[in-house]
């Protein structure tokens, strides 16, 4: 007979200690220094909090700059990169338009869960046009950019993101 006790539990995901990750914020407003950004530290302090080493958050205008940041970080091979802000319909609105070209796979499913629990606070969480999707092996989610939409999205991905890590690296655990 075989023993169980140190075989390792098949339900138990990911961990993501020592995986890096980083932060852009599309705000033309807080890269200009009108005001400061709030969504950067909060996110920050979730992916610390979940064991991920951090980069410095990038603040960049809305737009193209937000494309730019992206590509820049993709080539840091992160684990995850979230984003923040520009999400919306205002014409300038256009983080969701420059990370689409960069996924490869998109999942949706993630999404769907983001604006349901922004729904279950305010119906504006319709409205918000994020995606979510692989780069490579990099996860990288498009979330609102307010604090409360932020925490919303971050609710979601707590308990799935060490074993969406897990899987865009490689890992076939279940």
């Amino acid at each position: 007979m075989t023993s169980t006790l140190n075989a390792p539990d098949p339900h138990r995901h990911g961990d993501v200690q020592g995986r890096k990750a980083g932060v852009v914020i599309a705000s033309t407003r807080a890269a200009a220094g009108i005001y400061n950004d709030e969504t950067g530290p909060v996110i920050t302090d979730w992916l610390t909090e979940h064991g991920f080493d951090v980069f410095p958050p990038m603040v960049v205008p809305d737009g193209e700059p937000v494309g730019a940041a992206l590509r820049a970080l993709l080539t840091q091979r992160p684990a995850v990169v979230i984003t923040s802000g520009g999400t919306g319909l205002s014409p300038d609105d256009r983080t969701p338009d420059v990370t689409l070209p960069l996924l490869d796979r998109e999942i949706p499913g993630i999404m769907e869960a983001v604006r349901r629990a922004g729904a279950a606070q305010t119906p504006l969480a319709a409205l918000s046009r994020g995606h979510a999707g692989a780069a490579g092996s990099t996860f990288i989610i498009n979330l609102p950019g307010s604090p409360k939409g932020v925490m919303d999205g971050l609710t979601v991905l707590a308990p799935v993101i060490g074993h969406l890590c897990d899987q865009l690296e490689g890992g076939h655990g279940h």
